[in-house]
């Protein structure tokens, strides 16, 4: 079994280094073949050198297009019979990895999200932020009927299977909520399992929470509305 591990960069030259060698430790520790691939969203800093010197498959976007073009792009190019998603800014623990892997190797889930907001450990973001993610996931629910706590969460893992015939668009930030309505629209099963998550503690996010709170609205409404399958 294949696992693909997908990691959508944008100038974080300090973390991702780090992020892809404890990501081959724990690989390696597991019985399971893996790759480990970096899309690269046309970073201005020297995130790409630092990526390849460290060994990962590595994709470049050919300009800066967003979290969700490169996420989108990863997909495309990952051969695992299971998908995970983490970010490169140092947020999530890559050693909790096996945890989010579990229930799709027992066949628990097809989707397993990693929620900030089940742990003990949770350091609270800005409120903005946190109310943000509250009312996705009040309007998820109230929608297609699907209760999680953290939508917004990028730590996943799938079944590459749940992605076919699943058309994608999201540009940027609201691929996640795209991703779960679509998923939880035709009927797999989506599984939380607590996560611990620290802020970043270098670079600036590029998460606008008034513009990209918007667009990941607009975003939970245009999915839930429409079939979304290519």
């Amino acid at each position: 079994m294949l696992i693909s591990v997908i990691i959508p960069v944008f100038n974080e030259a300090l973390t991702v280094g780090n992020i892809i060698e404890r990501l081959k430790t724990v690989m390696e520790g597991s019985n399971f073949k893996y790759e480990l691939i970096v899309v690269d969203d046309c970073s201005t800093d020297n995130s790409l050198e630092i990526s390849k010197r460290h060994g990962a498959k590595i994709f470049s976007l050919k300009e800066h297009a967003g979290k969700g073009c490169a996420l989108r792009t990863g997909f495309a190019k990952a051969g695992g019979s299971i998908i995970a998603t983490i970010d490169s800014d140092g947020s999530h623990c890559p050693e909790e990895l096996p945890r989010l892997l579990a229930p799709v190797l027992q066949n628990k889930a097809d989707l397993v999200i990693g929620s900030r907001y089940l742990s003990q450990k949770f350091s609270a973001t800005r409120k903005l932020n946190v109310a943000g993610v509250r009312l996705f996931n009040f309007l998820i629910k109230l929608l297609i009927g699907t209760s999680v706590s953290d939508s917004q969460s990028g730590y996943r893992v799938m079944k590459s299977a749940i992605l076919r015939g699943i058309r994608l668009k999201s540009r940027e930030y609201e691929i996640e909520s795209e991703m779960l309505v679509k998923i939880a629209k035709r009927g797999f099963r989506i599984m939380e399992v607590p996560i611990t998550f620290e802020q970043r503690t270098y670079g600036t996010s590029n998460l606008d929470p008034v513009v990209d709170g918007f667009k990941i609205l607009l975003s939970i409404v245009s999915s839930c509305i429409k079939d979304g399958r290519a």
